[in-house]
């Protein structure tokens, strides 16, 4: 065995054939492969992923991400999957171009699969059994087309190292036990729920009404004040035109 000093480091060379250090091996942050299956996909994608993004937005310790390849094997980077949505208590909120977990501090709590005919059966097979050995509390697969999983959304929670299914409430939802939210369908979209206060996380069609109806608001506002002002400069307008008059009168009295 013996080590060969090179501009990247230190490279080991073990009977002819060389490895490289730690230090050296390339984890890329790109697999090729696009996001999203559809559009539809995309959309389910982005919208569960910007509601937790909002409801987390004060939380320093919390990290929520989208379509980030994950390592879980130090020293080999062919050892990867890419969560759709996933949330991890715990990780710091930073920059990150991948999520190794011999670097974080905890693994994911949830992971959301959003499932196509291309990707459902890895999502309810390897996917899911590895989610469970990397520890992954709380593992939710959506089918926003309904053609693939029967229900379209399921949940599964780690118990004992086992998944067991969550059970759906009356309203159709079903309870992210890590996160404290419950979550349902809406058309072909998720939406999340606060288990203690009962409120549905701000999503962006939400958000998009309050900006247009503040944006009615102001309007409907310049539109009064613009109106506010032409009164007063008519009244003004009438003032001056009545002073006028009174002067006209007295001179024709002293006249």
């Amino acid at each position: 065995m013996r080590w060969h000093a090179g501009l990247a480091g230190a490279t080991q060379v073990t009977a002819g054939i060389p490895t490289f250090s730690q230090d050296e091996i390339d984890y890329p942050s790109s697999d090729g492969e696009p996001m999203a299956e559809t559009p539809l996909h995309g959309a389910a994608m982005v919208s569960a992923m910007q509601e937790l993004t909002r409801h987390y937005a004060s939380r320093a310790d919390v990290t929520v991400g989208m379509n980030m390849l994950f390592y879980y094997e130090e020293g080999r980077p062919a050892a990867r999957f890419a969560p759709d949505v996933y949330v991890a208590v715990g990780a710091p909120k930073r920059h990150r171009r991948t999520y190794k977990t011999w670097v974080e501090p905890v693994p994911p709590n949830f992971v959301l699969e959003v499932s196509s005919k291309g990707t459902w059966l890895e999502d309810m097979g390897n996917k899911k059994a590895l989610c469970a050995k990397l520890g992954v509390e709380d593992y939710f697969v959506f089918d926003p087309e309904g053609e693939y999983l029967d229900p379209r959304l399921q949940g599964f929670h780690l118990e004992a190292g086992q998944y067991r299914p969550a059970r759906a409430a009356s309203d159709g939802s079903l309870q992210i036990q890590s996160l404290d939210l419950r979550v349902c369908i809406d058309g072909d979209v998720l939406r999340f729920v606060d288990v203690h206060s009962g409120r549905e996380l701000v999503h962006t069609e939400e958000l998009e009404r309050r900006a247009e109806e503040a944006a009615r608001l102001y309007a409907e506002e310049a539109r009064l004040r613009q109106e506010e002002a032409r009164l007063h400069q008519e009244q003004a307008r009438r003032l001056r035109a009545a002073e006028a008059e009174i002067k006209r009168l007295r001179g024709e009295l002293d006249k």
